[in-house]
């Protein structure tokens, strides 16, 4: 990128405002926070008034009574209001108003102690769960403050404070030290350190100079850097970033819309059954009203499904959250469900088992034709496609100092490569699967010296491209793609856990096979073009089960989009990639997906531990009312206790 044509201002002449960051810091138990929640306040505030209710009562009745509603009313207001609301707009019932009709129940007999303690315990276990649930968005939602407001952009050597909306590609900005980064951009200019945490999860910070790639909403560190915007504020991998994190936060898994449905059916049962039990015992057992009307509170308190309600999101999302900070976004709920099932994880292998930027290892020109000048038409062609390929004959040529030609009537021709037209004549370059085809020879050199040269480059593990001119071969490149360091220690970590591992490519299968050999994969599918990995994504599904699939580019969104769940990169990966992805690699670090994948078979486990317990306890506790009856006390203690069990039990991964 050339900066020589502008001008760029020493920084300390600038007179705008700053814009410091909001870095987030690491979360621990925060006691006054949880005591700033409302809902806590309001339970804590019920249970201090049920408390005095009870040491006033044995003086005044009608004080202790008075207090009793105040506590009732304080601690069961938001309850009822929801349980109402839901019952009037929806025509439904949930635990909030069986709590609310078992603590009036109570209240009713004179049990008023009781029915207090219901309010306050049913209070309380509500304001934890919504202070937990709201404590792990923020590891997601945290990177919300880190939204830029303003930038210093830079016009013809005068600089002044925008807004960020007004921001257009091509722009110049300034970032001092210590500033938010607004935009996404290059760096023109300056050489800083750039902490990077709240896009890739990395702990320490990224050296950028000229030419690096910056993201908005990372802190520029100790230099000033003069960054030209590559992407307007909406497309921006922060405001992708924000969008998945809204779509987190809203997408229920499968497992908690089931227990929602069962909730509403569950919730009509109890009422029915008891409505019976306050009827029948009097009519056929000969039970006296209040002891029957006692027994029935109970049932109502033990039976209610508060526990199992609660057993699946908290664990849910102190899944997502671990891993959010860790730089690996889950789009919701119902994503870390289906990764827990995962049998099999497929590969792109260019830009995701693979650096993604390969280099040219060997240019043959055939006989008749100058090398260079053969080079040079050749990365006249490839720099009109944006293809890893393509780019590298175009670096190639210009290491080599060579003038590149104008190109006409260039297009790409899907699936194998591109043409282009030079002073008159049309030149094709790409896959070199056409050898096979082709019946002529090219001038100079038999078809059989290529296909013997090909196979020679391809069993080193170079990818190979030809070049055509009037049917003919003109030259072949052969380029090599470097596998990413921690790829085969990424396979290695899925295979322990169970998982086959698969790599899809468009290369040619002895190439496939180099990749493969050097990071251990179990599965290769070669000569793919894009539909072609939908149909081994949907074979790889019919055959093992639950399929993920990882890539960059956009040729891999279909596959991504058919797959169980998809894996798309965050840092190199193509904006239609990150749109289809469910989950997004914000650091790359493919390393991170065996963990990721660990991570949603233990929420998945601490789920099921959650409901088996809260199942288990609810039966339990019938049991007992039946067969040899329970104080409403205890009935209480025994159900809310096993409520804030499960959530603090899904709250483990967290650590």
């Amino acid at each position: 990128m050339q900066t020589t044509s502008r001008q760029l201002p020493h920084h300390k002449a600038l007179s705008g405002g700053t814009q410091q960051p909001r870095t987030p810091q690491p979360r621990r138990f925060d006691p006054i926070a949880m005591l700033s929640n409302s809902e806590m306040q309001a339970a804590l505030g019920s249970g201090a008034l049920m408390l005095i209710a009870w040491a006033v009562g044995g003086w005044s009745e009608i004080l202790s009574i008075v207090i009793y509603v105040i506590s009732y009313t304080l601690g069961g207001w938001s309850k009822a209001k929801e349980g109402v609301e839901l019952l009037v707009k929806e025509r439904d019932l949930d635990v909030n108003l069986l709590m609310i009709a078992a603590a009036l129940g109570a209240a009713s007999i004179g049990y008023w102690n009781e029915g207090a303690m219901l309010i306050f315990i049913f209070a309380l276990s509500g304001a934890l769960e919504s202070y937990t649930m709201e404590r792990s968005k923020k590891d997601i939602s945290s990177l919300m403050a880190l939204k830029p407001a303003t930038a210093v952009r830079i016009e013809k050597g005068a600089m002044s404070e925008v807004a960020i909306d007004l921001l257009v590609i091509g722009d110049l900005l300034l970032v001092r030290p210590g500033e938010l980064i607004p935009a996404d951009g290059k760096v023109c200019q300056g050489e800083s350190s750039v902490d990077q945490a709240s896009i890739t999860g990395e702990s320490l910070p990224i050296e950028k100079s000229t030419g690096s790639e910056v993201f908005a909403g990372t802190v520029n560190g100790e230099g000033p850097l003069y960054i030209e915007v590559t992407k307007s504020a909406e497309n921006t991998l922060f405001a992708k970033i924000i969008k998945m994190v809204e779509e987190a936060e809203t997408e229920l898994p499968d497992s908690q819309r089931f227990i929602k449905r069962l909730e509403a059916i569950y919730a009509r049962v109890v009422v029915a059954a008891t409505l019976l039990l306050i009827t029948l015992p009097p009519l056929l057992l000969d039970w006296s009203w209040s002891a029957t009307f006692y027994k029935a509170m109970v049932f109502l308190v033990v039976a209610s499904p508060c526990a199992l309600v609660s057993s699946i999101m908290p664990a849910m999302l102190s899944a997502i959250s671990k891993s959010a900070r860790k730089g690996i976004l889950f789009k919701g709920g119902v994503h870390l469900e289906n990764m827990a099932r995962t049998s099999v994880v497929a590969f792109d292998k260019t830009g995701t088992l693979t650096e993604g930027t390969p280099q040219v290892t060997d240019f043959i020109a055939g006989d008749g034709y100058d090398r260079n000048e053969l080079l040079a038409i050749s990365a006249s062609i490839e720099n009109m496609s944006r293809h890893p390929l393509a780019e590298a004959v175009v670096r190639k040529a210009a290491e080599e100092n060579l003038e590149l030609h104008g190109v006409l009537e260039s297009k790409s021709i899907t699936g194998w490569g591109i043409e282009g037209e030079i002073d008159g004549q049309l030149w094709k370059i790409g896959k070199s699967n056409l050898l096979d085809e082709l019946v002529k020879s090219s001038e100079g050199a038999g078809l059989e010296y290529w296909r013997s040269l090909r196979q020679q480059l391809e069993s080193e593990g170079k990818t190979v491209s030809i070049i055509l001119t009037d049917d003919q071969v003109a030259g072949m490149i052969a380029l090599q793609d470097t596998v990413r360091p921690q790829a085969a220690a990424a396979v290695r970590k899925l295979q322990a856990l169970g998982i086959k591992v698969a790599m899809l490519t468009g290369d040619r299968a002895a190439t496939a096979q180099v990749i493969a050999g050097k990071t251990g994969v179990d599965l290769v599918f070669a000569d793919l073009l894009p539909e072609d990995k939908v149909i081994q994504i949907k074979a790889l599904r019919e055959q093992y089960g639950h399929v993920v699939m990882v890539g960059d580019g956009v040729n891999d969104a279909p596959a991504l989009a058919t797959a169980t769940v998809g894996i798309g990169m965050g840092m190199k990966g193509s904006g239609a990639a990150l749109e289809i992805a469910d989950v997004v690699l914000m650091n790359d670090n493919i390393e991170e997906i065996a963990s990721t994948v660990s991570l949603a078979r233990r929420s998945q486990r601490i789920v099921k531990q959650n409901m088996i317990f809260a199942v288990s306890v609810i039966t339990v506790l019938m049991i007992s009312n039946f067969v040899q009856g329970i104080a409403l006390p205890f009935g209480v203690i025994g159900h809310e206790g096993s409520t804030i069990l499960v959530i603090l039990n899904g709250l483990r991964l967290l650590r």
